[in-house]
């Protein structure tokens, strides 16, 4: 488990030098994460992260006002332009806007801006909202209508000059027009680019094994401004027109009516756009288009609010590195609303069948989220949720998204609840869901696809087929081009490597000595003992120690067969009634939910079949009886330390043939302890609750009596 983050101090209980020591690091922190963002287009703390960093210094600078410097964070804007582009100054600097994270901070910025201006108690300033487009700002200068330079915020001050590129952008006219156009007008906006074709562009990139995007904004960040403008063209950016720097002469008096003549020169401006006159209008707004961020086909973290009026703007003027005049409501960057569009269900690679939200894309924490989790049917019923659904994803930090609730005042007429699948998607077979779980699995143990390579390594491990030279690289080799599909394949491959126009030994890393290798280690397991074939199938709940209790049960392949058959066939929803469940059910350490996952295996026909062709290419050899004459008959055995005259397994295979029963720790109930060289705190065990401790030899000479 992770450690939990450890909550740093309020800012009022610090003192001067620890203050000083946290703005050091807040101050280098921050920076970094301009850094990234700015320069490289890949940040790598969420917006909610940075917000709190930043908020936190600015906390600490108000109250040791002596800690503030010109190179703070507080007083700057972005960073430094990235080498390689040009610079350009700002005529105007490209400042950033203060954020408000709460109704009550929207309403108190009102308040400051009515106290400022001098206005009466109920005369609120007019306030331009608008949708906070997450993208790239960028600076356009026209002269005489004709643009000639477009350059990046950078730090504020300078920017980074990107005219060739941006004149790819359809956008963006190269002439403003109409008459009484400024004779010089710097006029700014977003660079952004659609989730659609962010989604299109991350598959392309993938495909030819280039760096994908995290989100819609590094996209266009880093298509912006690529130094081949050929790359930049052929990248589909688009173009939010909003505000101005310089200008010789000024169109209207108001932002919502600059905002007109912005689009009335050809530039594209945000629909969405509205002009409020109350705070209760603004907050709505607010609502409206965080209810509307999944379905816009492009990114937005929050809303921005302007007073109107261009004359109280000048009034009003800045503080420190924001306007007085504008704010930024940001949305809680770790949850979305979107729209549930579907429902698929994964298989896992037990079988374990997981319902998967299929999403409207929308970015939450900083990157774009289509689908989320939601657990298990059980969780599904509990939310209500229908396909169609308007639902609240979150996601914090690197965990998997999942879907937090759904919005049942937005959920369509025609919206239906959905039924969990009781078959696999993938294979077909019959998914069951046992006591007590909330996981549905598939029982396609050996024949579907999502469970083959797991189920295929399983097959050849250790305690099961122990094929040497085929180990968990090569059956996914094999797999992935379609020469071991299935348990069986590994038996056939020899005949079909004859029959083939491209050998095995033609494989890179192989040869004729190696592919002789691999062929006698398969046909030497050919023969196995019924406890290996057992565990070797992967069902549920039964590993080696429940594989040798049923081998020795049934003796051999065809008793254990015909039973489990007869059980199967008799399995219904009511229960199992056969002599065939009760006998398995009865046997000592099996119990119910064993014996349930064993016979949800045979009554899969297709688990049969596979089983079936198995066995046409290999022996099973019945099991050896256990005596029950021997000196260690009915003990609990322990082994530990280095054993040298036989393997860790041999010694615990020969136990058993004993009839003892083979322990991992010692306990009161364990009879004997048999300790070699290096044993450790087993033997400590055994001298504190009086266990017997005998050495190799002694052991040797136990089972031989």
């Amino acid at each position: 488990m992770a450690a939990k983050s450890k909550v740093p101090p309020p800012v009022d209980s610090l003192t001067r030098s620890q203050a000083r020591v946290e703005h050091k690091r807040l101050v280098l922190e921050i920076e970094a994460h301009n850094e990234r963002y700015y320069q490289q287009d890949a940040p790598t703390v969420s917006d909610a992260a940075y917000d709190a960093m930043q908020r936190r210094l600015e906390a600490i600078e108000a109250r040791f006002p002596d800690l503030v410097t010109a190179s703070s964070p507080t007083q700057t804007v972005g960073a430094a332009p990235a080498r390689g582009f040009a610079k350009v100054q700002h005529a105007v600097p490209m400042l950033s806007l203060g954020n408000a994270f709460s109704d009550a901070e929207v309403a108190e910025f009102v308040e400051r801006i009515r106290r400022f201006l001098k206005l009466g108690a109920d005369d609120i300033p007019a306030i331009v909202a608008e949708p906070k487009i997450d993208g790239l700002s960028l600076s356009l200068r026209y002269e005489h209508g004709e643009l000639v330079r477009a350059a990046t915020r950078g730090d504020g001050f300078t920017g980074e000059d990107v005219t060739a590129n941006v004149r790819t952008i359809r956008d963006v006219p190269h002439t403003l027009r109409g008459r009484d156009i400024p004779a010089a007008c710097e006029l700014r906006g977003e660079v952004y680019m659609l989730k659609e074709d962010f989604l299109a562009l991350n598959k392309k990139q993938e495909a030819a094994g280039d760096t994908v995007f995290a989100n819609p904004r590094n996209s266009a960040a880093g298509s912006l401004r690529q130094k081949d403008v050929a790359i930049t063209a052929s990248r589909p950016l688009k173009f939010f027109a909003y505000a101005w720097g310089e200008m010789t002469d000024r169109p209207a008096e108001t932002q919502h009516d600059m905002l007109k003549w912005l689009r009335d020169v050809g530039f594209m401006v945000n629909p969405l756009i509205e002009l409020c006159s109350s705070v209760e209008q603004v907050l709505q707004f607010y609502r409206r288009i965080g209810e509307q961020r999944a379905t816009l086909g492009y990114d937005i973290d929050g809303v921005v609010y302007k007073v109107d009026r261009l004359d109280w703007q000048e009034r009003l003027g800045f503080v420190s590195r924001s306007p007085r005049w504008a704010i930024a409501h940001k949305f809680a960057a770790e949850q979305a609303m979107t729209i549930l569009r579907g429902i698929d269900i994964q298989v896992g690679r037990t079988g374990a069948m997981t319902p998967v939200a299929r999403l409207e894309p929308v970015t939450v924490g900083g990157v774009v989220v289509q689908n989320a989790t939601l657990h298990n049917e059980d969780e599904i019923t509990r939310k209500d949720i229908h396909v169609g659904d308007t639902v609240v994803v979150q996601r914090a930090g690197d965990v998997i998204p999942q879907v937090v609730s759904v919005i049942i005042g937005k959920r369509p007429r025609n919206a239906q609840p959905y039924v969990f699948p009781h078959k696999c998607p993938v294979c077909g077979s019959h998914a069951v869901r046992e006591e007590g779980e909330a996981v549905r699995r598939c029982t396609g143990t050996l024949i579907c696809p999502a469970q083959a390579v797991e189920r295929l390594k399983h097959f050849v491990s250790r305690l099961a087929f122990d094929i040497d030279g085929l180990g968990e690289k090569q059956i996914q080799e094999f797999y992935d081009d379609g020469l071991i599909m299935h348990p069986v394949d590994i038996f056939t491959l020899q005949k079909r490597d004859a029959r083939a126009t491209k050998k095995l030994r033609d494989r890179e890393g192989y040869g004729d000595v190696s592919v002789r290798n691999l062929f006698a280690a398969i046909d030497a397991r050919r023969k196995i003992e019924l406890n290996r074939l057992i565990f070797a199938l992967g069902i549920r709940h039964v590993g080696e120690g429940n594989a040798k209790l049923l081998a020795r049960h049934y003796g051999g392949i065809e008793n254990f067969r015909s039973a489990m058959a007869e059980a199967a066939g008799a399995q219904t929803d009511e229960g199992n009634a056969s002599e065939a469940y009760a006998d398995l059910n009865n046997i000592g350490g099996i119990g119910e939910i064993v014996a349930n996952a064993v016979v949800e295996f045979f009554a899969e026909p297709r688990n049969v079949k596979a089983l079936n062709d198995l066995l046409e290419e290999i022996e099973v050899l019945p099991v050896a009886q256990t005596r029950s004459d021997s000196a260690v008959a009915g003990k609990t055995v322990v082994f530990t330390g280095s054993l040298e005259k036989f393997t860790r397994d041999e010694a615990k295979a020969s136990a058993e043939r004993m009839g003892a029963r083979v322990s991992g720790s010692v306990s009161k109930k364990t009879d004997l302890v048999v300790a070699g060289p290096g044993a450790g705190s087993k033997l400590k065990d055994a001298e504190k609750f009086g266990v017997r401790v005998i050495s190799e030899d002694e052991w040797l000479k136990l089972i031989e009596a």
